[in-house]
């Protein structure tokens, strides 16, 4: 992946600065709306956007349009989260709570977006999140080869169980979440479960 996810692009080009902003706004505003209740209106979203309904409508010919644009945003800032996380520079743990971190960000910071993200057919949608599956396996991989998840854990799995973390900590009243407290409980939860040494030493 590279920094090319961190611009937005309508209709396949890139935006100027002060159009990006006013879309970046728009969508912000579209987010907010929206996860309250998906059935917000164009005006609606414009009027929490501080903007003029044909300010949108310029920008956005349809009102699926503007979320397929949203969806796409929020991918994009996934996937620069990501890329900012992950590098092999840096120990392995530092790295999990960092990119887990920057990801919860993400997702709950662009919580209705993420989620329509998931069953989206677009396949540049698809494409970023094979892309971020990808990276996050061969993450897995580092940290297992330097110690950090034993030997016999299955890479696949480990992913699936993270992935699965970070979802549930995304649910239900995360909007004033502590992203600290959470990030804590995920890598905490993904690196010893909830055994005791004893539980442990007995499976082993």
């Amino acid at each position: 992946m590279t920094a090319q996810h961190e611009r937005l692009r309508i209709g396949g080009k890139p935006l100027r600065a002060d159009a990006e902003r006013t879309v970046h706004t728009i969508l912000e505003a579209a987010e907010r709306v929206l996860l309250v209740d998906p059935t917000a209106t164009m005006e609606q979203i414009a009027e929490a956007a501080g903007v003029a309904r044909t300010t949108v409508h310029r920008r956005f010919a349809t009102r699926e349009a503007l979320i397929d644009a949203l969806t796409r945003w929020a991918t994009a800032q996934f996937a620069a989260a990501v890329d900012g996380a992950v590098s092999d520079a840096v120990p392995p743990l530092v790295v999990l709570y960092r990119v887990t971190a920057d990801v919860l960000r993400v997702k709950i910071g662009w919580g209705f977006a993420m989620d329509r993200a998931g069953s989206s057919a677009d396949p540049e949608i698809s494409r970023v999140h094979a892309e971020v599956l990808a990276e996050c396996d061969r993450f897995l991989r580092r940290a297992q080869a330097t110690g950090l998840l034993r030997s016999d854990v299955d890479i696949v799995w480990a992913r699936r169980c993270y992935y699965a973390l970070i979802h549930e900590a995304t649910k239900g009243g995360t909007a004033d979440a502590d992203i600290d407290t959470l990030t804590t409980l995920i890598v905490d939860t993904l690196l010893r479960g909830f055994g005791t040494a004893a539980a442990q030493s007995t499976g082993s």
